[in-house]
């Protein structure tokens, strides 16, 4: 295991070295995040369908119980139950800059690079104009459950259960529980609990209070994630170590314009619609998935009822709620109904990024809201949410509570209902057994699995050899 304890000090070495200006060490997270037995025990996989291209190349990496689709490339780096998802990569001709019209030359490709990343989504596809063949992530350290969505980043670290969506970042820190999408950060340290959407048209900001924040992802004095969020996805954990270990798993019951990925829990008097989109690492129990809904990586759906045509994006948990028709959950948000305190979101609302409604008393959101922020009873509502309509017709500066907003909102609302319309086509949710309207649901029905394994002894435990799969 030398090999593998001398690559770790040297990612550590490179992703200090590009943060040197905070005396940040990300050292302390690793030293006491990493089993190193755990790496050579647990299998990586890949999937191959007739939809998605191929080309995986791994070079002096240690990728245990990580999961890889489409085509990437990991070299100098460790990936730790990891999902590293390209099915929504960019193709070759395709054209990427409106401004700049110039196809690709060749296939998108994610390239992982002197990077750990721990429980760590990565998903969608670059977009950056520099580099539009290559997703691409580079001397960083990313924590427990951070989405990297769409971003090229390097020389970073990302706290848990933080999100960088469709943007670039160099040479950050981002605190736990913050959200970024706002173009491109250089050198800059990102407190925990911040909401930050920006473009030319609008800015979105809100911060959570740091004893809000702390209650439900905190980080304790060994630099490990900490709180109630934390504690609610460990203690599910074991049921996705028991999909590793069985080899034959009874079929799920799902219709077969649905896709229910082989390593997703689904439990209890769960019921699955029509295009319906199960991805790995979603944890389903007694759940009603309305037709079109999806349940992506890392969320939990749980004693809920989603009416259609849902999107529970990357991390969103719901637990005892009801989803209106058409209504986004966003990334890494915590809806926490109780059995005998029900939440009810009405249709067409837009739960924002992580957001958090843990209730105690039985609480319903009316239909066409944006939703935000730290919610707890009915008298929250006031601060946390505006109708969609008012907000569209903001055309200036508007504070609601610790919420910030300014310039166009009806730019803002479009933006959100484009990419709402975008994410349901690419999951197939309108497929009526039409090839040109197929989606991951239908796709993803026919995905094989393959298994790669690490050294188990001497100098190279827990590294891969040198792979290079095509088709």
């Amino acid at each position: 295991m030398e090999k593998l304890k001398l690559l770790n000090e040297r990612i550590v070495s490179r992703v200090n070295a590009n943060l040197r200006e905070f005396d940040f060490d990300t050292g302390r997270f690793i030293s006491n995040a990493i089993e190193y037995d755990k790496l050579s025990r647990f299998y990586c996989f890949y999937g191959i369908t007739s939809h998605h291209p191929i080309d995986f190349y791994f070079k002096h990496a240690s990728m245990a119980g990580s999961y890889f689709l489409g085509k990437c490339a990991v070299n100098q780096s460790i990936i730790y139950k990891s999902d590293i998802r390209g099915d929504e990569l960019k193709r070759k001709g395709d054209i990427m800059d409106q401004d700049n019209p110039l196809p690709l030359v060749e296939d998108e490709t994610i390239v992982v690079n002197s990077s750990l990343l721990y429980k760590t989504l990565v998903h969608s596809n670059s977009h950056n104009i520099e580099t539009p063949e290559e997703f691409t992530i580079r001397n960083t350290v990313s924590s427990h459950y951070a989405n990297i969505h769409g971003s090229t980043i390097e020389g970073c670290f990302l706290g848990p259960f933080s999100t960088i969506d469709l943007m670039n970042l160099h040479s950050c820190i981002v605190g736990e529980f913050s959200y970024l999408q706002a173009g491109e950060f250089f050198h800059k340290k990102i407190d925990p609990g911040v909401i930050h959407i920006e473009t030319k048209d609008f800015r979105f900001q809100y911060r959570y209070r740091k004893e809000e924040i702390d209650k439900y992802i905190g980080v304790n004095e060994s630099s490990q994630p900490r709180g109630l969020i934390q504690q609610f996805v460990r203690g599910k954990e074991p049921e996705f170590e028991r999909l590793f270990k069985v080899v034959d798993l009874p079929p799920i019951q799902a219709p077969e314009s649905s896709a229910v990925n082989r390593y997703a829990v689904i439990k209890g008097d769960t019921r699955i619609g029509e295009n319906v989109l199960i991805s790995q690492g979603a944890y389903l129990e007694d759940a009603h998935m309305g037709d079109g809904s999806n349940a992506q990586e890392n969320t939990y759906i749980i004693h809920s009822h989603l009416i259609g045509m849902n999107i529970t994006a990357h991390g969103g948990k719901i637990i005892n709620s009801e989803i209106g028709q058409k209504t986004f959950v966003g990334f890494n948000s915590f809806l926490f109904g109780k059995q005998n305190a029900k939440l009810t979101v009405g249709k067409g609302c837009i739960v924002m990024p992580h957001t958090i409604i843990d209730i105690e008393c039985p609480l319903q959101i009316p239909e066409n809201h944006i939703i935000w922020g730290y919610i707890t009873c009915e008298e929250d509502l006031e601060n946390n949410t505006i109708s969609i309509e008012k907000l569209n017709a903001i055309d200036g500066k508007q504070t609601i509570g610790k919420m910030i907003f300014s310039g166009q909102g009806k730019i803002f609302i479009n933006g959100f209902k484009n990419r709402i319309e975008q994410i349901l086509v690419a999951n197939g949710a309108y497929c009526d057994h039409d090839e040109d309207c197929r989606g991951h649901a239908q796709d993803d029905q026919q995905i094989s699995f393959n298994t790669l394994q690490p050294y188990r002894s001497g100098k190279d435990e827990g590294l891969y050899p040198f792979i290079r799969i095509r088709p």
